[in-house]
């Protein structure tokens, strides 16, 4: 309704998985992938904005479109390769600090992690995330119960999702559809709300 099409993606992944958890029979899987993909191919004609549609143009064909739309996501890529392994040191990143990646406390913190902290950087923060998700993933399976089982599932659905996401975005791999990365990128709402749904999640932990 907003439109919000990077939210419609992460519930989308969400509901995809908590599908999978739930044992859904593969027919009935197939019948909602073949309805999706109609949904899909007719979003560009009836349900995108034009705005929407210029971001996935300017994925499409960035040279067309290099300095207003390709901008950001071409910076961000120059950013992520000059990194090399090691980095240039924390505020040492040109492409940040010099106003070539515009805002990149947001969409494209993770293009600033890695050229600030290299490949290593990366590494490490990629390794925090992947701890997090198997974590997750592995305390929804000890519940005997569906709720708390589907709970976390469908967080670290929601957690694997946008950060994927994100990273693509960054390295030139997905449109630019504005979405943070957890618990890195600036911004007050998600960050309290990733927060929160952890603090819910260890609630379930214990008294589950």
């Amino acid at each position: 309704m907003q439109p919000n099409l990077g939210s419609a993606l992460i519930l989308l992944a969400i509901w995809i998985s908590i599908l999978f958890i739930s044992g859904i029979n593969l027919k009935h899987f197939l019948v909602l992938a073949v309805l999706f993909f109609i949904l899909f191919s007719s979003s560009w004609f009836f349900f995108l904005e034009d705005y929407q549609k210029g971001r996935i143009l300017s994925f499409a064909f960035p040279e067309e479109n290099f300095l207003e739309g390709s901008w950001n996501q071409a910076q961000s890529e120059i950013a992520i390769g000059s990194g090399g392994f090691w980095g240039k040191g924390i505020g040492e990143g040109t492409q940040a600090e010099n106003k070539f990646l515009p805002e990149p406390q947001t969409d494209f913190i993770f293009a600033v992690v890695a050229e600030e902290t290299g490949l290593l950087g990366v590494f490490i923060l990629m390794s925090i995330y992947g701890f997090l998700i198997i974590r997750l993933v592995k305390l929804s399976i000890s519940f005997s119960s569906n709720f708390p089982r589907l709970l976390f599932v469908g967080f670290a659905s929601l957690l694997a999702s946008q950060m994927i996401i994100n990273v693509g975005m960054n390295l030139g791999l997905l449109p630019v559809i504005g979405l943070p990365l957890p618990f890195v990128s600036y911004g007050g709402s998600g960050l309290i709300s990733m927060f929160l749904a952890l603090g819910i999640l260890q609630g379930a932990k214990v008294h589950g």
